[in-house]
């Protein structure tokens, strides 16, 4: 064969694998929110779908990583959701206490609650006042 007709043939092959990996399933991330709850902090993650028993969630000092797999629907005709499996690792805010993390999951939402190391101390702005003046 000549050169143009294998650079083409070369050209068809590269773009046919390409095509194929767009089907295939690829990892998804859910969205994650943290919020801090005085002594704890509080990891969100959207993750509805998904099976409790396919969650995993592991501490690693300064991090947390959460992975899971929610299934493809079978007679799919349109799909916009992402299906398959998931690994998200995060970093703790603030330091917590290592494996004190407690996870719940309730309407498609995971959240796990973990100690705060040094949790915050809220003073009611009516008791400043006080301290102020004296009392």
């Amino acid at each position: 064969m000549n050169e143009p007709v294998l650079a083409r043939l070369h050209h068809l092959m590269t773009l046919r694998e390409e095509v194929e990996t767009l089907s295939s399933p690829v990892p998804w991330t859910p969205a994650a929110d943290w919020t801090d709850d005085d002594a704890h902090l509080c990891l969100q993650l959207d993750v509805p779908g998904v099976d409790a028993e396919s969650l995993e969630v592991q501490e690693d000092g300064e991090t947390v990583t959460v992975a899971g797999q929610r299934p493809a629907s079978e007679r799919l005709l349109r799909g916009e959701r992402p299906s398959g499996i998931f690994r998200r690792t995060l970093t703790f805010p603030e330091p917590v206490r290592p494996q004190s993390g407690q996870a719940s999951l309730v309407h498609g939402v995971l959240t796990i609650r973990f100690e705060k190391r040094h949790p915050t101390i809220s003073v009611p702005s009516s008791d400043l006042g006080r301290e102020e003046q004296g009392e």
